[in-house]
């Protein structure tokens, strides 16, 4: 269930340096979830596969594996923040949200399509986010597919 934003008034477009520091911030997490994820998968390849240490990575299976672990992990991470709060841990130090155009939460779908727009955008060497310095509404690549806005919120009083 969206959930619908207040003050919207007291919101304006995200600029590039902000959305870079939440970036940074984010990534942090996600190496940290990672670590944690990869350190899962060799345990069960080692322990309930019994997977010889010298083989460990060796297969494709493995490896497809461990990527689509690591994938999907990062997508629940960036999904579980966005469609609650419209915040990332990132986000919520840079005072950034991102919601929908009428101001409410995205939904999964909307989340989905930010996440790979948004792999798309860096695997371009960063054009989507780019984007923003040339968009007359600061919008990136994620934000234009995902029909959303990412919005700085004003300091708390």
């Amino acid at each position: 269930m969206q959930r619908r934003f207040d003050h919207l008034d007291d919101t304006w477009p995200a600029g590039l340096g902000r959305r870079l520091g939440a970036m940074l911030y984010d990534g942090l997490l996600v190496l940290a979830i990672w670590i944690v994820m990869a350190s899962a998968h060799l345990a069960v390849v080692r322990l309930l596969l019994e997977v010889p240490a010298e083989a460990v990575g060796a297969g494709l299976a493995q490896v497809i594996t461990l990527r689509l672990v690591m994938a999907i992990s990062a997508f629940a991470f960036f999904a579980f923040f966005w469609t609650r709060g419209g915040m990332t841990l990132g986000m919520q130090a840079w005072r950034l949200r991102v919601q929908t155009r009428d101001g409410c939460s995205i939904t999964g779908l909307q989340a989905l399509q930010r996440f790979l727009v948004a792999g798309i955008s860096l695997a371009a060497f960063g054009l989507g986010y780019l984007w923003i310095l040339v968009d007359a509404e600061k919008r990136s690549w994620p934000d234009i597919a995902s029909g959303s806005r990412v919005v700085v919120l004003p300091k708390r009083r």
